[in-house]
């Protein structure tokens, strides 16, 4: 399927956005709840976006709240807008010391170079703090990893399986697939573990590692939407 069928325009999911941050600052100092965040990463592959948009939809019933999708193509249109991207993070309360704080603990590299993926972090860090946003790649996982109210999920599956997704949905042949794998997946690894310190792979960094090719997207949404906002009410602990 083609990936402007999975994935709504730029312009609608900025719509949305602007549309919680707003509706958190109007909560916020009037309603002292902690909302929910949740970080999706995926082997290179996987059914990230779709897992991503059922489960937005579940928690969207089950908080009865909106809930925004955050993945690269919309994190980057943030940071490319300046203006945008002071309105997010004004909008988000976001608060600045701790942002601070948090990016100090990363590569001593972090002020001078990668610039733009400073900028991504913090916009990372100030919506997770807020809640009610899914946080698809870009290391959110480890970025966020001392935020209290993450709740963390990885999706993996067998080469085997994420040769023949890609293959389908780009239209390619399996062995040029099989290396478009490797080469992508390795180049995410690298860069993370590079500037983050971390392997993203790391299994300890979440609550639950799904694999793909044994659950579909539709039952992976509803198992992580079954511990960030568990059906009897009530939130789980992260």
């Amino acid at each position: 399927m083609a990936r402007s069928i999975l994935i709504p325009g730029i312009e609608q999911r900025l719509r949305g956005l602007i549309e919680v941050s707003r509706r958190n600052l109007r909560e916020h100092g009037f309603v002292e709840r902690e909302r929910p965040t949740v970080t999706l990463t995926r082997e290179f592959g996987c059914e990230g976006y779709p897992v991503a948009e059922k489960l937005k939809h579940l928690l969207e019933q089950r908080s009865g709240a909106p809930w925004v999708v955050m993945d690269r193509a919309l994190l980057d249109a943030v940071a490319k807008d300046h203006n945008l991207s002071e309105e997010v993070l004004r909008n988000l309360g976001a608060k600045n010391r701790f942002l601070d704080d948090m990016l100090s603990t990363f590569s001593p590299r972090w002020k001078s170079d990668k610039d733009y993926y400073r900028l991504l972090s913090r916009q990372i860090l100030a919506l997770a703090q807020e809640g009610n946003v899914i946080l698809v790649g870009r290391g959110a996982a480890i970025v966020t990893q001392e935020v209290g109210n993450c709740y963390h999920f990885r999706i993996v599956a067998p080469m085997s399986f994420k040769v023949k997704s890609v293959a389908a949905r780009m239209e390619i042949p399996d062995d040029q697939a099989q290396d478009l794998v490797r080469e992508r997946q390795g180049q995410r690894d690298a860069f993370l573990k590079d500037f983050l310190g971390r392997d993203i792979a790391e299994p300890t960094l979440y609550h639950l590692v799904f694999n793909n090719a044994r659950l579909p997207a539709g039952r992976i949404a509803e198992l992580m939407a079954q511990v960030v906002l568990p059906a009897q009410g009530g939130q789980a602990t992260p």
